[in-house]
């Protein structure tokens, strides 16, 4: 077990708290759900005082802890509505990013409630380390493009990447209106939680290392190389508060991903 300090369980506390209290997201605008999210977590920051870094609308994380390596990306999800996977812009999901440990936060809220209203509650809490969504902390994204495109031979082509990824809600069993963190196993138990279940995902056999993609044909080919820690197991733990509930959080069977040459969801 490794002695490792984190704030991920204050955090986590005080937004299981504001759920039970009734706090409620409240719409800066129409159109931009995530950042109302981001709203109502910062004052959660605020209530454990921890000291943080304003998020930016591109930032990534969303915020980053002054006194702790590390990061919470926020995640907004209507419900009902496309909750199984989510989109990654220029930023592939992961537990490591620039010397800091990345937890991702995922809230689900009322879809219609949210249309109707200027506040709304949050339904469901997934906080989860950015290992549980993939744990690869060497791939290093960077934007790409050429010019020579175009029948005057002066368009640019840009190859700027979105990485769609399941959601907690997708890969657990067992998380559904009970608020839940999901952490490495090494993590030194907190006494105020309690486990509620244990699981581990294994690392496949075959890498994608790069794509092909024609213009002409609109096709895209993945390219595979075998991965050097096939078959390594990583393994995670659910907590809940004591006293809440403890029904056990299983890992469900893997997502199956989208088809080679579909369209993203």
């Amino acid at each position: 077990m490794q002695n490792l300090t984190t704030r991920c369980f204050d955090i986590f506390l005080a937004c299981k708290a504001a759920i039970q209290n009734g706090d409620l997201i409240k719409k800066v605008s129409e159109k931009d759900k995530e950042y109302h999210f981001q709203n109502w977590f910062e004052q959660r920051l605020a209530a454990v005082n921890i000291d943080f870094d304003d998020a930016g609308r591109n930032s990534y994380p969303d915020y980053t802890l002054v006194t702790h390596p590390e990061g919470y990306e926020l995640k907004a999800l209507a419900y009902p509505g496309r909750e199984a996977t989510f989109d990654s812009n220029s930023q592939v999901p992961t537990g490591k990013h620039k010397g800091r440990t990345v937890f991702y936060v995922f809230g689900r809220y009322p879809t219609e409630v949210a249309k109707a209203e200027r506040e709304y509650p949050l339904i469901d809490l997934v906080l989860c380390h950015g290992d549980f969504l993939n744990a690869d902390h060497t791939y290093l994204h960077k934007n790409r493009s050429f010019r020579g495109f175009g029948s005057y031979g002066d368009l640019m082509v840009r190859d700027r990447k979105m990485y769609v990824a399941p959601t907690p809600f997708a890969l657990l069993e067992g998380v559904t209106s009970l608020p839940t963190l999901i952490i490495p196993a090494d993590y030194t138990p907190d006494r105020r939680f309690q486990q509620v279940g244990r699981f581990t995902r294994v690392e496949v056999d075959q890498l994608v290392v790069g794509y092909e993609f024609d213009l002409k044909t609109n096709q895209i080919q993945a390219k595979y190389a075998p991965n050097p820690s096939a078959g390594k197991a990583h393994e995670f733990i659910a907590y809940r508060p004591t006293g809440d509930s403890r029904k056990q959080v299983k890992l469900m069977s893997p997502v199956l991903p989208l088809a080679e040459g579909s369209d993203d969801e």
